[in-house]
């Protein structure tokens, strides 16, 4: 018997030997891939793109691959990474031969329940996007930018709160005539940003705030969403975490957050859900308001004729969408920006000397863009604070990392190399915003790269020089799966950052500014300052 039991052991263990063996000569050698360079860990296994999931360095680790093997990286044993703007429009592109991946199978909270962002299938999602669409009209977000502005005076009222002290000779102030200067204890502009992002969105899509600006106990949820956003990368990564749970067992805490998120969305939808019932069944309330929701339970498909949420489940999908992507995008490129003109005294000079005279008065954009100017916030042009965030979003996109996508049946041509069905592709969106290749001087914060006739460095900016880096420029996506919500997101970031410029000076207190780096991206509460209040003298630190 203990013979038989050893026999058994050593069959196994044979087998398996030669299982491994096999599975690592084929996957090296004989895969349709095979010829593609990459790190062996990663060409074996998944767990590599796993593991900087976890660490929260994946998009730094596509740009050290990248800048190793070349526009080509092979990260999986069945996936490949694009440097190229080719790529981009090849993989991206509304007639490219690709779905989403299964990746994103681990966003659903359960298999009834993928949302606009997360749905596989290319005609649902064209069906869902076709209603959605409907929620971001123009005439939709023009009719919440007077929610947008409530919530930008709040926003704006906190970064010139705080305890004010009188310091006599200190550091990093300037003395006043007296000996003494006002000095107001400092703000952290990320997660003011976050705050401010929050409001507005629960504002836009359910008809109430999150009243986070005002409410220090109503934060909560913002951790929530860190944990969600992260579990579902971790998870889509190495698809087994998500489908046997396992990490409810080895990230338990992550886990645990999804779930109360998940808890937290379901319950911000049944109200609102409640509230369209309520004012449906009794003819004397008053008009429903017509927010992002509104438009999701009475929308009709176009093409049709049906419905276009027509159950809860859908309805919920969308809202755990709705308020992920709009909070963590917005808020991501507003403390990018403020945190590159801090470190950019030129660009900063620029942007307020536009925004000055826009609105030459200090109060003009708080009262309301409309009223002074005869203009909605969306038709303002401001070409350089424009041009400030998108060169933000650059550096420090809101999503940095690779949206994989699966090519289908009949194969993919991209940038030139014919790519095999099943398998699957992407463009880190990091990596490509800092190739050489688009960008002249990569690393830097030079919003002039976005005007045509601007200079860069005693250089004068080409309408090809222009042309090339929006050719590579995706902080949404593009194509029939990019974001749906730019527009909304360009208004949320555009209208505080300029009332931001107009009524405060921004200054990096020394001894408390934490420098945001690169981790910014996946680290966005870091700390980021202001402490100085219009008018008067302000500080900037060399």
């Amino acid at each position: 018997m203990e013979l038989s039991l050893w026999s058994l052991i050593y069959s196994v263990s044979a087998v398996s030997c030669l299982i491994l063996i096999s599975y690592t000569i084929y996957t090296i050698f004989l895969h349709p891939l095979a010829k593609y360079p990459g790190p062996l860990l990663a060409r074996l296994t998944d767990l590599h793109s796993t593991y900087h999931a976890v660490h929260g360095d994946r998009h730094l680790e596509f740009q050290r691959l990248h800048s190793i093997y070349g526009p080509i990286v092979r990260f999986g044993p069945n996936s490949l990474s694009f440097n190229s703007s080719v790529a981009l429009r090849d993989i991206y592109g509304v007639k490219s031969n690709v779905r989403k991946a299964r990746f994103y199978e681990a966003f659903w909270a359960n298999k009834h329940a993928a949302s606009t962002h997360s749905v596989i299938d290319k005609q649902m999602h064209a069906r869902k996007r076709r209603v959605l669409s409907q929620a971001f009209s123009d005439a939709a977000i023009r009719a919440a930018e007077k929610y947008i502005l409530v919530h930008v005076r709040e926003f704006c009222e906190n970064l010139g709160g705080g305890e004010t002290k009188h310091l006599r000779d200190g550091r990093g102030v300037i003395v006043q005539g007296d000996g003494t200067a006002t000095f107001r204890q400092p703000v952290n502009f990320a997660d003011q940003a976050n705050y401010l992002t929050f409001d507005t969105l629960g504002d836009l899509c359910f008809g109430k705030s999150f009243n986070m600006l005002l409410r220090p106990d109503n934060r909560f949820a913002i951790d929530l969403i860190g944990n969600a956003a992260r579990r579902h990368l971790i998870c889509g990564t190495y698809l087994p975490l998500h489908e046997y749970h396992l990490d409810k067992w080895l990230f338990r805490q992550i886990a645990a957050g999804r779930e109360r998120y998940m808890q937290y969305s379901r319950l911000q939808a049944a109200e609102r859900m409640s509230l369209s019932s309520s004012t449906a069944g009794d003819k004397g309330s008053k008009e429903e308001r017509k927010d992002f929701f509104y438009h999701l339970t009475h929308a009709i498909d176009p093409n049709t004729g049906e419905r276009g949420f027509p159950s809860p489940t859908e309805l919920w999908a969308e809202s755990n969408l709705l308020i992920i992507a709009g909070s963590d995008t917005t808020s991501t490129a507003l403390a990018a920006t403020v945190h590159y003109l801090l470190h950019s005294p030129r660009a900063m000079e620029k942007l307020t000397q536009e925004v000055f005279e826009v609105f030459p008065l200090s109060d003009e954009l708080s009262g309301g863009v409309e009223r002074i100017t005869g203009q909605s916030a969306s038709s303002i042009k401001l070409p350089y604070l424009r041009a400030c965030l998108d060169e933000a979003m650059r550096l420090s996109p809101s999503v940095p990392g690779l949206l994989p996508r699966e090519v289908m049946p009949g194969g993919a041509t991209i940038d030139g190399v014919d790519i095999p069905a099943g398998t699957i592709v992407g463009v880190p969106h990091y990596t490509l915003h800092r190739n050489a290749r688009y960008y002249e001087r990569v690393d830097e914060y030079w919003p002039e790269r976005w005007l045509v006739g601007a200079t860069i460095a005693g250089g004068v900016v080409t309408r090809e020089a222009v042309d090339k880096a929006v050719g590579a420029f995706c902080p949404f996506s593009i194509g029939a799966r990019g974001c749906i919500g730019k527009g909304t997101s360009d208004i949320a970031s555009n209208t505080p950052r300029s009332a931001t410029e107009k009524n405060f000076e921004d200054d990096q207190s020394p001894n408390s500014v934490s420098l945001l780096t690169d981790r910014l991206i996946t680290h966005r509460r870091s700390g980021l300052h202001t402490t100085h209040h219009r008018p008067g003298p302000y500080y900037l630190p060399v």
